[in-house]
């Protein structure tokens, strides 16, 4: 079972602006990227540089994740950015509803990640021919009745589909995840419950720790 969720067409949810940067709160359903097919040009950035023309993307969430991005507004502070995210030096945090009841209320994640070639895009855990890939995470709520657990996730690496991989490999898919979740979890949520809601960077000009949160709408 698979869901088309369609982004919605309302204006820019801008939570920051300034000549350096823009940080924006991303809808579900909507690429960071333009894809190489016509029916895939619509892309958050596509729409940024509508407004913003000097827009360029320096990091990316997944067409199902929602939440917090920035993206630089000139190519001093694409290169500022972008090397922190490198270096590792931002800090991120992500809201997620979880299939089943987590026991413990927090730990870590340590599996690493490789594309599955032959099934691309997904991606799969191997030991052997992995990258490394750790995401500590903490329960923030329980709902029993429904048999979910509501967590925040804090990736150390960035991987690509990593959150929702770990989630898999512990047997707590991401309701509604398309690509990962098994059909009880898919079935629970028209979209991926995936939220960016925490980023913290040093602003590029000033040189200040910036602290950016969005809540997720599920």
């Amino acid at each position: 079972m698979l869901f088309d969720y369609k982004p919605p067409l309302s204006p820019l949810d801008i939570l920051h602006q300034d000549k350096d940067i823009v940080v924006l709160n991303k809808p579900c359903g909507l690429l960071s990227v333009p894809g190489r097919q016509d029916h895939m040009k619509d892309s958050l950035s596509h729409r940024v540089q509508a407004q913003f023309p000097a827009a360029s993307v320096v990091h990316r969430l997944d067409m199902d994740t929602s939440g917090i991005m920035v993206m630089a507004l000139n190519i001093e502070a694409h290169r500022h950015i972008s090397m922190q995210f490198e270096k590792r030096y931002t800090e991120k945090s992500y809201e997620a509803h979880l299939y089943g009841m987590i026991e413990k209320d927090t730990g870590e994640i340590d599996l690493p990640l490789i594309i599955d070639w032959p099934n691309r895009p997904l991606n799969i855990v191997d030991h052997e021919n992995g990258k490394t890939a750790l995401t500590r995470w903490e329960v923030i709520g329980r709902d029993p009745d429904n048999n979910t657990t509501r967590v925040m996730f804090y990736p150390v690496t960035g991987r690509t589909h990593q959150l929702r991989v770990h989630a898999q490999a512990i047997g707590h898919p991401i309701l509604g995840d398309s690509l990962y979740a098994h059909e009880a979890a898919l079935s629970m949520s028209g979209r991926l419950m995936l939220h960016a809601t925490m980023l913290t960077l040093t602003h590029p000009y000033s040189r200040k720790n910036m602290k950016f949160t969005c809540e997720p709408d599920f």
